[in-house]
């Protein structure tokens, strides 16, 4: 590792703050903390800058957005497109000798992201200090072995893409199918309450010493994973929603997890009700349920008042049969996303502390 030099983090790369005020007059991607995924280095979605009204930051292509408030959430993505963000994401664009791609993963990997949390500011809501990050030290290869190291990672990230792409086709297929049997053919269905095919109920709460860093199994809040623990609540396949805070996200499990009691879950009584109650709940506008003054809040009896459009049972046991096609290829491509997620991040540190080399 002789060719390897050490910087200081300031001579690599220091946070842009090119600030856009919005106006309302142009259109632009917004990315807030909410849209990156905790630990998996992607987007879940993206905003538009008409939402917005405060100050933001604006980014480029390939620019790398690290979310600075809670860094030990590992919220790190590289958008492919222009945009504006959160002034609580930094936004890095490495300096001359060094390689935008493995800036990403030199920021993804975890001895920076705890390192960031180690050097944080505030109490009740901790960020990233770059005052301290930016005098520490790190020892980094050179140019062509940055890109060598980003080149493996990336093309484990361009598989893992894939299979979310693939996925997201899958569901879109089920979806379709479900529009035409249970929307669009509406005057063959009859309609019944979602309460009396399927039980409603929440999920439990965990005391914060539960909360385990790198827990075995993960906690699920109203909008996906909210931390980790070490023990599960079931192993069922389930369909769960937001009961508090966030409203309107839907979602299958089918692994070992806990559940947060800001969770609603479902669970169908019969086999062949599961995909139409999931479907039929994914059109659904929360807003409309929700009684909350101080935030947001769905009731169990809300969702069981639900009503729904059921066709014949010939139609709903094809559609049952099919959609099972469908989310079986989504959960073996799950499982694949698992291994192949785990796999990079285990490759990442050791190509990081050059214990792994490559040319």
């Amino acid at each position: 590792m002789s060719e390897w030099k050490e910087y200081k983090l300031e001579e690599i790369t220091e946070p842009i703050k090119e600030t856009y005020n919005p106006n309302g007059s142009d259109e632009y991607a917004y990315i807030g903390l909410e849209h990156i995924e905790q630990e998996s280095l992607r987007l879940n979605s993206v905003g538009i800058s008409s939402d917005v009204t405060s100050n933001k930051f604006k980014f480029l292509t390939n620019d790398v957005l690290f979310g600075k408030l809670r860094p030990y959430f590992r919220k790190v993505a590289q958008p492919q497109f222009d945009g504006i963000c959160s002034t609580d994401i930094w936004v890095f664009r490495v300096k001359n000798g060094f390689d935008q791609d493995f800036l990403f993963y030199f920021l993804a990997n975890w001895d920076f992201v705890d390192t960031a949390n180690g050097g944080e500011g505030g109490t009740k809501m901790p960020r990233a200090d770059w005052n301290f990050l930016k005098a520490t030290s790190w020892n980094v290869p050179p140019i062509t072995e940055q890109r060598a190291i980003a080149s493996i990672l990336s093309s484990l990230d361009d598989k893992i893409d894939l299979l979310h792409c693939q996925n997201k086709t899958l569901e879109q297929l089920a979806e379709t199918l479900f529009r035409q049997w249970f929307v669009e053919g509406v005057e063959k269905t009859n309609k019944i309450y979602l309460g009396s095919v399927a039980e409603v109920g929440t999920g439990k709460g965990l005391l914060r010493e539960e909360f385990i860093e790198n827990g075995e199994y993960p906690i699920l809040g109203a909008n996906g994973e909210i931390g980790r623990t070490n023990k599960f609540l079931t192993d069922e396949r389930l369909i769960l929603t937001g009961r508090v805070g966030t409203l309107g996200k839907v979602y299958i499990n089918e692994s070992k997890v806990w559940i947060s009691d800001n969770v609603l879950i479902i669970k169908p009584t019969n086999e062949q009700f599961f995909y139409p109650i999931y479907f039929s709940l994914k059109k659904i506008d929360f807003e409309n349920l929700n009684i909350g003054s101080t935030q947001p809040l769905v009731t169990q009896t809300a969702v069981k008042n639900i009503e729904l459009n059921i066709p014949s049972n010939e139609l709903l046991n094809e559609f049952s049969i099919q959609c099972f096609t469908y989310f079986e290829k989504i959960s073996k491509n799950k499982f694949q996303i698992r291994t192949l997620t785990q796999l990079r991040d285990t490759l990442l540190p050791k190509l990081m502390s050059g214990e792994l080399r490559v040319t």
